[in-house]
């Protein structure tokens, strides 16, 4: 049963990376502009949290309706591991070698929404200066910062994950 579980998440972390894929190459098509949209990031996330979800559910009914917290864990977290991998390697083709002058409408979009958001907090013009000036002088589709960014976004869907997990355990009552 433990390999079909994690065929299963799999084929899901398959269906999660290119569905990123696309709509990030569909956004680079249509208007680079919705890179900066919060009500996209917060679509994104919740498309994240669903499809290791989805993952996790079709886990459990492989296996009759129970399942343990780890397998519910690992099936949830290997989902988002390749999903996020995928598109994280789709990025960075795409900002660096397909289209560099994008990367740099995306840099210039998300210094504009950061000071935006910063301004609406009211942080001090010094405050948002030295922010600007950091986010100036990075490549953030660069392979490293992608590869911290990727270490972040585990962490985060990790915490989702076990939460995800301790939600849908179902152990053996007669066990």
């Amino acid at each position: 049963m433990e390999n079909s579980i994690k065929s299963n998440a799999i084929n899901h972390g398959l269906y999660l990376g290119g569905t990123l894929a696309l709509i990030t190459i569909a956004i680079w098509f249509i208007d680079l502009n919705l890179m900066g949209s919060m009500m996209l990031g917060i679509s994104l996330i919740l498309l994240r949290i669903v499809f290791g979800v989805v993952s996790t559910s079709k886990a459990k009914s492989i296996q009759g309706g129970l399942i343990s917290f780890k397998e519910a864990f690992t099936s949830y977290f290997i989902t988002i591991v390749i999903g996020f991998a995928i598109a994280s390697i789709v990025s960075v083709l795409l900002f660096n070698y397909i289209d560099p002058e994008a990367a740099k409408q995306i840099q210039q979009i998300t210094i504009d929404a950061t000071v935006k958001t910063m301004e609406g907090f009211g942080a001090p013009l010094e405050s948002i200066a030295e922010t600007v000036e950091q986010m100036e002088n990075q490549n953030q589709f660069s392979i490293g910062n992608v590869l911290k960014g990727l270490a972040f976004v585990y962490v985060f869907q990790a915490i989702y994950g076990l939460i995800v997990a301790l939600i849908m355990k179902k152990t053996d009552p007669d066990a």
